[in-house]
């Protein structure tokens, strides 16, 4: 009979969450015990020191859920995480760590975790997170939220500067410092006034911007700054 099999109860009768806890400090790894221990719902079926090991009692043991620190002396919980699944594919890795940039939070995700707890929110959060992971549903902290919303927000400043920098790209350095006046919605006259040049000549560039860009007004040539249009 197989480990997956084994896990097989009678019909209507509840099953205990069954959880792998893996990080290199026995005191944590102690401490996390403790406080799945006051779920009744909740069985700690192993513990690990490293990413190797957790990927050893996964394929082992066929948890629910593999609660998995990031920063591990050997392998490390990112590294584990695609190990973990591989080997057995029934299983869920929720992230526990005190790291909390949003790039350990997009490197784990990406390694396939389904949730992401920092530390600080582990007694709060902590067990309500492994019954989301454990149904297929994603688990962040709220911090880790805040993260994620950020990165993502800089990446589309990110695509949005690019797609600025294409579009400008036929122009002189001059042009460019016009255009993008223009975009700020400045006049001829404030152009004029902030570049420290004639209005004819400001004309002149616009004209020019316009005609190399292809755009027909203010309005389109603004779009362009952009990358809107």
């Amino acid at each position: 009979m197989t480990a997956e099999r084994d896990r097989s109860i009678e019909p209507g009768v509840p099953r205990s969450l069954r959880v792998v806890i893996v990080d290199d400090d026995p005191l944590v790894r102690s401490g996390l015990r403790l406080i799945l221990g006051a779920a009744p719902d909740v069985d700690v079926v192993g513990e690990a020191r490293d990413g190797s090991e957790a990927a050893e009692l996964a394929e082992r043991l066929s948890p629910d859920v593999v609660l998995m620190d990031i920063r591990m002396p050997g392998t490390d919980g990112v590294a584990a995480t695609p190990e973990v699944l591989a080997r057995c594919p029934s299983t869920r890795v929720l992230v526990l760590t005190t790291l909390d940039s949003d790039a350990h939070v997009l490197r784990a995700l990406g390694a396939g975790a389904t949730g992401f707890l920092l530390k600080g929110d582990a007694p709060v959060r902590l067990i309500p997170s492994l019954r989301e992971v454990a149904r297929g549903e994603h688990a962040l902290s709220p911090g880790v939220t805040s993260l994620l919303v950020a990165a993502a927000t800089r990446a589309d400043r990110r695509d949005q500067q690019a797609a600025t920098d294409r579009a400008l790209e036929p122009l002189t350095a001059r042009e460019r410092e016009v255009a993008l006046a223009v975009g700020r919605g400045r006049s001829n006259a404030e152009i004029a006034a902030e570049l420290h040049l004639s209005l004819p000549t400001v004309k002149a560039h616009v004209s020019r911007v316009m005609d190399k860009l292809g755009v027909d007004n203010r309005v389109q040539l603004a779009l362009e700054v952009h990358g809107l249009r």
